[in-house]
C-alpha cells in the first residue's frame, strides 16, 4: 500500500460515496487508476465501502461498552459466542482487568438489561460483566488518523 491508496481511503472516509471520477481529481491520477487501485483494496480486504447509520436516529437509544471477564480457558468460545450476537457491533480480546470489551447498541436500557441476563450471562465461561452506558456520543469516527 502506498500514498496514493492512503490518499484514495482517506477521501473513501470522508465521502464513501466518492465517485471514481471526484477521486481521480482530487488526487491527480486517471479514473482507471483509481478503480484498478479499489478494486485491489476491495479484493484483498484491506478496505470495505458500508453504510454507517446512526444508532440513534434509527430508534436505538442504548449504547455501551460492556467489558467481560472469562474463564481463562474459554476465551476464545466465549469472544465467538459473543460475536455471534446480534446485538454486538464489536467485541476485541483484550489485557488488563477484562479479558475482551464488547460493544452493542439496544432499543432501550430495558433491552439492554435483557441483554445482559439472558444473552451474555448464559454464556459458558463468563464470570463477570462491568457494563458502561454511553451518555453521550461527541465523537464517532471509524477511519483512520491520516
Amino acid at each position: 500500500m502506498d500514498k496514493l491508496d492512503r490518499q484514495i481511503i482517506h477521501i473513501l472516509e470522508e465521502n464513501g460515496r466518492a465517485s471514481n471520477a471526484r477521486i481521480a481529481r482530487s488526487v491527480g491520477v486517471s479514473e482507471g487508476t483509481v478503480r484498478r487501485r479499489l478494486n485491489r483494496l476491495v479484493g484483498d480486504e484491506i478496505i470495505r465501502v458500508v453504510a454507517l447509520p446512526d444508532p440513534r436516529a434509527l430508534g436505538y437509544e442504548s449504547e455501551a461498552l460492556i467489558g467481560v471477564q472469562v474463564d481463562p480457558d474459554k476465551i476464545d468460545e466465549c469472544a465467538d459466542s459473543l460475536a455471534d450476537l446480534t446485538a454486538t457491533r464489536w467485541v476485541a480480546v483484550t489485557t488488563g482487568s477484562f479479558d475482551m470489551f464488547v460493544w452493542v447498541v439496544m432499543r432501550d436500557p430495558e433491552a439492554l438489561g435483557k441483554f445482559l441476563r439472558e444473552d451474555v450471562g448464559r454464556i459458558p465461561g463468563v464470570r463477570k460483566t462491568e457494563t458502561f452506558v454511553n451518555l453521550a456520543i461527541r465523537k464517532r469516527d471509524y477511519g483512520l488518523p491520516v
